[in-house]
Formats: C-alpha cells, sequence, structure tokens
C-alpha cells in the first residue's frame, strides 16, 4: 500500500473573494512535488491548511499520518518550512541561530549543518546583518534542512533573488536533495525552478487542480505545430487544446503529441510546417487559458 507525506481529500474552503472547491492532491512518501500557480491561485491556502494554520470547510487533510489541524502540534515536530519571508535576528549569528534551532529540536544534525555550511559557502560566525539576501536564504535552507525533516515545505523561498543567486540555490538544494530523499512540496510561480526539483508537477489555478502528472509526462505530450492552412481545413482538430490562426497559418497546441498526430493534422487539412516542443512555463499557460 503506498504510504503519503500528505493527503488532502475533498477539501473546500470559502473566503469572501476566494474559494477551492473538491481540491484532492496527495504526496507519495519519498517524491518532491512542484505546485505551480500564478498569485491567487491558493497555493499559500493549501499550504496554511498543511501547516495546521487553517481549518478547511469540508474534507480531510492528513499530514504523516497525522489528522490537521486536531494534531498539528505532532506533525510540525517532522515538518520543516521555508519561505521567502522568513526573518533571522540580524545581530546573531548563524552559529548562534544553529545552536538555539538545536535546543529546541534535539534531532537537529549538528554534522549535517555543518556540511551544509560548506556546501553553500557560509560562515557560522558571521553575523547575519553581514549576508546578502541569497546567503540568508541559503542560511535559513540551512536551519530547516539540518532537522532532517520527514516533509520539507518549501514556500516561494527563492522569490526576489537576482537570476544568478536563485540559480545557484536552486542548484545546490537540487544537489542535497538527490543526496538524501525526502517528501518535499515546493511552491512557486517560477516554473524554471520547479523544473530543476520536480518528480512531480501539480498546476493550480482559481483554487482548482488543473494536471497533476510527472515532469517527463508534460514535456513528452505536450507540443506545438506551426501549420498551413488547406481548402478543405476543419474548424476544429481532436486534441487540440488552442488553435490560433493568422490568414492562412494557424498554431495548434496539443496535449497528444505522438508520432500519430502530424498525421491527424494532415488529415483535418493542417500541413505541418514546423513542430515543436513546449516548456513546462509554456504547458502551464496553456492549461490556465484552457481552464478558465
Amino acid at each position: 500500500m503506498q504510504q503519503f507525506a500528505f493527503e488532502m481529500r475533498d477539501i473546500s474552503i470559502r473566503y469572501p473573494h476566494f474559494s477551492m472547491e473538491n481540491l484532492n492532491l496527495s504526496l507519495p512518501k519519498g517524491q518532491v512535488m512542484g505546485l505551480v500557480g500564478v498569485n491567487g491561485a491558493g497555493k499559500s491556502t493549501t499550504i496554511r491548511m498543511l501547516m495546521g494554520l487553517v481549518k478547511a470547510d469540508a474534507g480531510e487533510v492528513k499530514v504523516l499520518g497525522y489528522d490537521l489541524p486536531a494534531q498539528q502540534v505532532q506533525a510540525k515536530y517532522d515538518i520543516g518550512f521555508a519561505s521567502d519571508d522568513m526573518r533571522l535576528y540580524k545581530s546573531q549569528t548563524l552559529q548562534w541561530h544553529m545552536d538555539f534551532i538545536h535546543s529546541v529540536f534535539p534531532q537537529f544534525d549538528q554534522a549535517y549543518a555543518k556540511e551544509l555550511l560548506k556546501r553553500f559557502e557560509l560562515i557560522g560566525d558571521q553575523k547575519i546583518k553581514g549576508l546578502s539576501h541569497g546567503q540568508r536564504v541559503k542560511a535559513c535552507l540551512l536551519l530547516v534542512l539540518a532537522r532532517r525533516p520527514k516533509l520539507l515545505v518549501l514556500d516561494e523561498p527563492t522569490t526576489g533573488l537576482d537570476p544568478v543567486a536563485r540559480d545557484e540555490v536552486i542548484s545546490e538544494l537540487a544537489d542535497i536533495l538527490r543526496d538524501d530523499e525526502r517528501s518535499v512540496l515546493f511552491s512557486s510561480h517560477n516554473t524554471h525552478d520547479i523544473e530543476k526539483l520536480s518528480d512531480q508537477i501539480a498546476f493550480l489555478d482559481r483554487g482548482k487542480l488543473l494536471a497533476l502528472e510527472d515532469k517527463e509526462s508534460y514535456l513528452e505530450r505536450w507540443g506545438r505545430f506551426r501549420c498551413q492552412l488547406q481548402p478543405n481545413a476543419s474548424e476544429t482538430v481532436a486534441g487540440a487544446v488552442s488553435i490560433k490562426r493568422n490568414g492562412q497559418l494557424a498554431e495548434v497546441i496539443t496535449d497528444q503529441c505522438t508520432a500519430e498526430y502530424a498525421v491527424e493534422l494532415q488529415q483535418a487539412g493542417f500541413k505541418v510546417l514546423e513542430q515543436h516542443r513546449m516548456s513546462l512555463e509554456e504547458i502551464f499557460v496553456a492549461n490556465v487559458k484552457r481552464s478558465r
């Protein structure tokens, strides 16, 4: 029987200007899930429910086998959380923070923390106020990772980083996650970060789960065709997510990109001129537009 790091079953929650209806989302243990959505899609609401901070109006939330929010104290002992707005004490050193976390969480792995210091190129005796934004992000991740949490929840931790610093943090985090199997939920609107880290990816928009698949399935199934319209061209084509016409040319996007699909387009009066695979960001946008 498959075990899950978390399970959300038939979740509904309503606010004055936002609602989530019948959300079903689960993360198998040892997997990394990317949660992609624009601002207001419901990512933060989903995380708040997983952290026991918000109670759903209907449905069931289980994290590491515990019912939330009723058993959130027991669950949080094994949950590590990091976000872009986490704050450390500026006048204290990173080593002070490491000792403080160790006093609260005895399972804090001091040896692993020292290893992460080297990997992140941080200095334990340096005060937080002397760190760059990228270094502070790494410091927060170090403090969370060294607790060895069973579930790691990352809520857009790289927001505000410049492209070089973001790529550096994500690359190092990807290496760490490969070295040590963990269950991870990584929430972001940046599909490039998600693509580097995740085994499976969930698209969320306006409180609805649009799609949930492993990364390779998305990239294999989705494609864009540039076509020349023939006199007998049909108005619609089976399997087309969208068709954009411009004179005698058309762009067809499909989530059924197989070797046979080009033949089907030809038969529908669409002469294929070019065929391209789509990026994860393009696939996400196409899913959102189809839903809306």
